[in-house]
């Protein structure tokens, strides 16, 4: 190898190092390996960032967009609460929540769909009696293996076919993994759901040892002609929502106590609930029950562009002494109070009737101009948006999930490819009014596609100096010429590496490597590129091998030992499931 190829090969084992030892983050790592190696001469500046250009790339991007449109609407909180029950015994809980998200995973990306079903299932959990360390982090790796059954069901694979159609190679089909993927996914559920209670012991969640959090105070109006016309508080779910007291009922000036779990619901009836933040927040999200203040229908625009603010009343407040009602909050701040909280002290009035003291939390209403005018201003004390909380517009969840399929649907019989499919999805979503434009600019995870575009750059230069090739023919020389042996070597190469770093990281360098193997050998090259992608997606041992690993690590209250109890067994029965199904591959 020349020179070139040698600098390109240390930039990847610098790139590897850094993602290893520091908490860089992967796409500035990335991209500071593009910028060496055009600052090297190695690659030309047009060539390094063309990946950025790559139409794998703007189909990631697009998709992001379209799994925006169904979080927006609510549309998973709806099929959540479908779809948990009270089932009895851990085995039968875990299976309720593990196998519609291993479903769902395998349509949408599992870092929201995770960081929507955790709250819903750390509240379920405490409904039932189960300690939430039981279920989340089978859970995890649920959404994991599903996401390994369907094209677009992680980064990973999106970011590998990217890989892929950069270097000249037919992308991958919507349910090209599926025949892999999909025995696999069945393996490990059946594992995960025979031995994960067994395995995982009861842990406090570190939420739970936190100190007594805020009650807020909250009126629901239950909306006429709404789902929950009729039904009962407990068929409604709303007996035993974690974290969140009903206080009492209003209907029509007729005020119930103590209300009991069989109690009817009727239309306009005002439900006056206590509890911590995240209930009330997870309250909102639930279809048929609106804010009963009346100054939410008169603040201007769509309740889709507002968001939930916290706000602490300051002294100096104009409005502090005075009722809701008195001081007219919607008029001075064009904002709405939904929930007032006072330290210690239980509110029993109606939120519009509460005498606002300095020091009362007001959960709000209101645009997102409302943190920069009021941020610094003396009325309060501190201005803080709560994040995922902008209000859901459920009325379009089943129009997000029917565009969601037809997505899946158009590119899975072939009738459009994956980028026509995903472009057509997302411009439905925002012409449909499923997410805005703000909305749909923060669906994009810019990490991954920095990743992607960074990481086309770099398998460029190890493409065009030789280095891949020279790499491929030196592992020939250690591990023979057998296809078979190879393809092992390059399922558990990657299989380590992804529980070190990022799994997109894991894939980026070792796409480019596989490809050129498969050039050396003459071996057709999906085979090994579904071997990367298999592997990759393998992140059970660690708590960092995956962002979703870390965000279940709190909530459940894990320790480093959960992960390794667990996962060992998961890789030994995924490896081996996914070998057996590839090594046949490469005779075809």
């Amino acid at each position: 190898m020349g020179f070139e190829a040698v600098l390109a090969l240390a930039v990847v084992v610098g790139i590897f190092l850094l993602l290893l030892v520091t908490r860089w983050p992967v796409e500035a790592v990335f991209l500071g390996g593009v910028v060496v190696l055009v600052g090297a001469g190695v690659l030309p500046i047009d060539r390094a960032f063309a990946g950025f250009a790559n139409l794998g790339l703007v189909t990631v991007a697009l998709l992001y967009v379209v799994a925006g449109g169904v979080q927006e609407t609510g549309a998973i909180d709806w099929l959540g609460r479908a779809l948990l029950g009270t089932p009895r015994g851990e085995r039968r809980a875990l299976a309720t929540v593990a196998v519609p998200a291993a479903a769902l995973s395998a349509f949408m990306n599992n870092t929201p769909l995770m960081a929507l079903l955790i709250p819903l299932v750390k509240d379920w959990c405490r409904r039932i009696g189960i300690s939430p360390s039981k279920l989340l982090l089978p859970l995890n790796h649920a959404a994991l293996l599903g996401g390994t059954c369907v094209l677009i069901g992680t980064s990973t694979n999106l970011v590998a076919n990217s890989l892929l159609m950069a270097s000249g190679q037919p992308g991958l089909g919507m349910f090209e993994l599926t025949p892999v993927g999909l025995p696999v996914a069945i393996a490990g559920l059946a594992y995960l759901l025979l031995l994960g209670p067994r395995l995982l012991p009861e842990r406090v969640s570190v939420a739970a040892d936190s100190a007594a959090v805020r009650e807020y105070l909250t009126d629901m109006l239950v909306e006429a002609g709404g789902p929950l016309v009729g039904k009962t508080i407990a068929q409604a779910g709303l007996r035993s929502l974690g974290g969140l007291y009903l206080l009492e009922i209003d209907r029509g000036g007729r005020v119930l106590a103590a209300v009991g779990p069989d109690e009817p619901l009727l239309a306009d009836d005002r439900l006056v609930f206590v509890g911590a933040i995240d209930s009330v927040v997870e309250l909102h999200r639930i279809r048929g029950l609106a804010p009963a203040t009346a100054q939410i229908v008169r603040l201007d625009g769509p309740r889709s562009q507002r968001q939930l603010v916290e706000a602490v009343v300051g002294p100096h407040c104009p409005i502090a002494g005075k009722s809701v009602r008195e001081g007219r909050f919607r008029n001075r701040y064009d904002a709405a109070i939904i929930a007032v909280s006072r330290s210690g002290e239980r509110l029993r009035s109606k939120i519009g009737d509460i005498v606002l003291r300095s020091g009362d939390t007001l959960l709000l209403e209101a645009r997102p101009s409302f943190l920069e005018r009021f941020r610094r201003a003396p009325d309060f004390l501190l201005v803080s948006a709560i994040d995922g909380a902008t209000p859901r517009r459920h009325d379009r969840a089943p129009l997000a999930l029917a565009i969601l399929a037809g997505v899946v649907l158009s590119a899975g019989f072939g009738l459009l490819d994956i980028a026509s499919a995903a472009l057509f999805g997302a411009v439905a979503v925002v012409l449909t009014g499923c997410i805005g434009f703000d909305a749909a600019r923060r669906s994009l995870d810019t990490s991954v596609l920095l990743t992607i575009g960074a990481a086309i750059g770099v398998s460029a230069a190890l493409e065009a100096t030789g280095a891949a090739s020279g790499l491929a023919g030196g592992l020939l020389a250690a591990l023979g010429s057998e296809p078979w042996q190879v393809l092992v070597a390059i399922y558990f190469s990657t299989l380590v590496l992804t529980q070190l770093i990022t799994n997109n990281a894991a894939v980026a360098l070792m796409i480019p490597l596989a490809l050129a193997l498969a050039h050396d050998l003459g071996m057709a090259p999906l085979p090994l590129a579904l071997s990367v992608i298999m592997a990759a997606s393998a992140s059970y041992a660690t708590p960092f091998g995956y962002q979703t690993n870390l965000m279940v690590y709190g909530p459940g209250g894990y320790r480093f030992s959960d992960y390794l109890r667990l996962g060992l067994p998961l890789h030994v029965i995924t490896a081996t499931v996914a070998l057996a199904l590839l090594i046949p591959m490469l005779a075809d």
